[in-house]
């Protein structure tokens, strides 16, 4: 499973300063990884501010880092390879509230491929690909404890009396407009999680209710 990344508000943020966004916008553009002197020179900063803000765009993850040796020489004498920037292979999303739309893509496309090769009902491959991935959601968290684990795939929970409660659904658009699919997709994805963590002492049902999403996890 893709598991929610670093907070990618914070990582946007890092953007919100002019000389950084210009030094992101330059990279990204380039047709190659880009040299701290080529980054100076193309947006007239100076190399030690330049140097500042393109390590603080790669420890953000926005960009990547590569190091090689410019000259083209190699061993004694060739001196210390240079640090290359390149836009980042990380893939970043930002909504608010959380949405996790790229998460319903895969479980649905795997299911029209389990569906086509094995002969089965399109519903019955998509309840098996969800449940699985709520399993492996809870075992790729460290937590192992259920309101963590929701609250960081975006369903802010909230425990009503031994009923969990989830104040946001991450497939809210698709919902709405397939919903005995989706929801139903939803359910098995989180009876997949309570099975992951074992717990027999909590239920995931559909309850649709009026601003939560439409289950529930009912806690005994």
């Amino acid at each position: 499973m893709n598991q929610p990344g670093p907070d990618p508000i914070s990582t946007v943020a890092a953007l919100d300063e002019p000389t950084r966004r210009r030094l992101y916008d330059y990279v990204v553009r380039a047709r190659a990884p880009v040299s701290r002197d080529e980054a100076s020179e193309a947006v007239g900063v100076a190399r030690p501010t330049v140097a500042f803000h393109l390590d603080r765009l790669a420890d953000e993850g926005l960009l990547d880092v590569d190091h090689q040796r410019l000259s083209g020489r190699t061993g004694p004498g060739a001196g210390r390879p240079s640090k290359l920037y390149l836009r980042a292979a990380r893939q970043l999303e930002v909504s608010l509230p959380q949405r996790r739309y790229e998460l319903a893509g895969e479980l649905l496309a795997g299911a029209v491929e389990e569906a086509e090769v094995e002969g089965v009902p399109i519903r019955e491959a998509v309840a098996r690909r969800a449940r699985e991935e709520g399993r492996q959601m809870a075992q790729a968290d460290v937590s192992g404890e259920l309101m963590p684990i929701l609250d960081r795939n975006g369903f802010e929970p909230r425990n009503e009396d031994g009923v969990i409660r989830l104040g946001n659904c991450p497939f809210h658009n698709l919902a709405q407009k397939h919903p005995d699919l989706v929801c139903g997709m939803n359910l098995h994805l989180l009876q997949g999680l309570v099975e992951g963590l074992e717990s027999r002492s909590c239920t995931a049902t559909l309850a649709p209710s009026p601003g939560n999403c439409c289950v529930v996890l009912e806690v005994s």
